[in-house]
């Protein structure tokens, strides 16, 4: 009886993700170390074939793409390709290996105009060839951001937007909202700013998960925890919500 009461409540909370929208991707989950920030994720593994969206203000773009940086580390761990599209490529190559990604296998897509971003990242999510693709971008507005997450769940390629024009946030169909800001890094024989970046990860919403908020540093080749600053257990699950340092 209780293995059956069990079997129900598996096949229940499966349903509830299907009606969601929430769909496990079929390829293996790469293992990215993000300590405490896992038990927010559904099922504690970070979800793959979706599309989780970043916002950042201005200054804080760099911050951002440092952190997915930290991600992308472990998506293409396996000899995985991202591709990267950008109206305004200001990504220094060279910082890529105190992340432990090999350059060539971040292939930059310089798109001439904005407008454009969001038609060839539809068609990048498209492939599946490809590990994951990370876009900028000043507007994602929710049509769009369902279309792109129809592509990944064919094509099992996980999709990031950093949306850098963040003054009137809409809902999209984007599977998280993240906002990563930076904090001080630890002295180096005496010298500021050279050691370890440090970040505060913020995550707004996670569809089928929670939300929180932790502070974690790169370092070693992987994320590790300084120490949560607070944590909301409230579960989320509307689909709706509410460069250049590499640190």
């Amino acid at each position: 009886m209780l293995q059956t009461q069990a079997d129900i409540i598996t096949r229940l909370q499966k349903d509830i993700y299907r009606l969601e929208g929430f769909k496990p991707a079929t390829n293996p989950v790469p293992d990215l170390a993000l300590g405490s920030i896992q038990k927010a994720f559904p099922k504690g593994s970070f979800p793959t074939a979706a599309v989780h969206e970043f916002i950042s203000e201005t200054e804080d773009v760099a911050t951002t793409s440092g952190f997915i940086m930290g991600l992308m580390s472990g998506f293409m761990a396996n000899q995985g390709v991202t591709l990267w599209l950008s109206a305004n490529r200001q990504l220094f190559p060279p910082a890529l290996a105190s992340y432990g990604i090999q350059p060539h296998r971040l292939i930059f897509v310089d798109v001439p105009k904005e407008r454009d971003i969001m038609p060839v990242l539809y068609e990048a999510l498209k492939c599946s060839a490809v590990s994951a693709v990370v876009a900028e971008a000043r507007h994602l507005d929710f049509n769009t951001s369902r279309r792109l997450q129809l592509a990944v769940e064919q094509s099992q390629a996980t999709g990031f937007v950093i949306r850098n024009a963040i003054q009137k946030l809409n809902p999209t169909a984007c599977i998280s909202r993240w906002k990563i800001s930076s904090l001080p890094s630890e002295t180096y024989e005496g010298l500021p700013g050279i050691s370890f970046p440090k970040w505060r990860v913020e995550l707004l919403r996670m569809r089928n998960g929670k939300t929180g908020v932790w502070n974690v540093q790169w370092a070693d080749g992987k994320f590790a925890s300084i120490q949560d600053a607070s944590i909301k257990t409230s579960s989320v699950s509307q689909s709706g919500d509410t460069q250049r340092k590499t640190g």
